[in-house]
């Protein structure tokens, strides 16, 4: 439907929600690129200058990028995930290992104490999925299926400020995984994350903080950079 209003300014806030609403939802999601502008200011009713200020605003708000020659692409799903993106995307990688480490566990040790039989069922389906993106060998679906996972042990924690934090982190998380894994699967680095499924399940806080907080290193680790007195898990 067509978006009508006498004043600019609410079109503009008007089109800026509902573009968002397609970057929320994962109707576009990241990494993919937006609709033209013609196609969206057909797709809108609106005039090409509401939907380039609409744009732009999503751009200075971390949302879009906007490359010149190739189009507008969604690079996170929340302003604050842009603005962790903006910040962190050139850190250290020690340091967003560091990070993952700290929340994962946390949220892993949350898991065993809370998770329901429908979480239970989630982790098993999202599992089966990680293993079945890596026998299939294609990079990028494997990088989808482990952070999916990662986002639903998070979930099982069942802590709400837990939880929209590191959705806000997954998208830095996925591009850090990207540069590790590359753009072939290699069986030396698959990692098993079935012990830490387990561990959740049967509601060992202890054995779940433990698997997940290892991960994350296991990348550095064969690059020698791992933080002194971190081991690697998995493998």
């Amino acid at each position: 439907m067509p978006l009508t209003s006498p004043r600019r300014s609410a079109l503009v806030d008007q089109v800026i929600t509902q573009l968002r609403n397609q970057i929320t939802t994962g109707e576009w999601p990241v990494g993919s690129r937006i609709p033209t502008e013609p196609e969206l200011v057909e797709l809108m009713g609106v005039a090409r200058n509401t939907v380039r200020e609409a744009v732009r605003a999503l751009a200075h708000n971390g949302l879009l990028d906007i490359r010149q020659g190739s189009g507008t692409y969604v690079i996170a799903t929340s302003e604050l995930a842009g603005v962790m993106h903006r910040r962190f995307a050139g850190a250290d990688p020690r340091h967003i290992a560091e990070l993952r480490s700290t929340l994962e566990a946390s949220a892993a040790r949350l898991a065993a104490e809370r998770r329901t039989a429908r979480d239970l069922v989630q982790l098993d389906a999202l599992l089966a999925r990680r293993e079945e993106a890596w026998s299939g060998g294609d990079a990028e679906p494997f990088i989808a299926a482990d952070v999916a996972l990662h986002m639903a042990v998070v979930a099982a924690s069942h802590n709400d400020v837990l939880i929209e934090l590191y959705a806000d982190l997954g998208d830095l998380v996925a591009d850090w995984l990207r540069t590790d894994v590359g753009t072939e699967l290699d069986p030396a680095s698959h990692l098993d994350h079935a012990r830490l499924i387990e561990a959740i399940r049967r509601g060992d806080g202890d054995a779940a903080a433990s698997e997940a907080a290892g991960y994350p290193f296991v990348c550095l680790a064969k690059e020698g950079r791992r933080p002194m007195g971190v081991t690697a898990a998995g493998g």
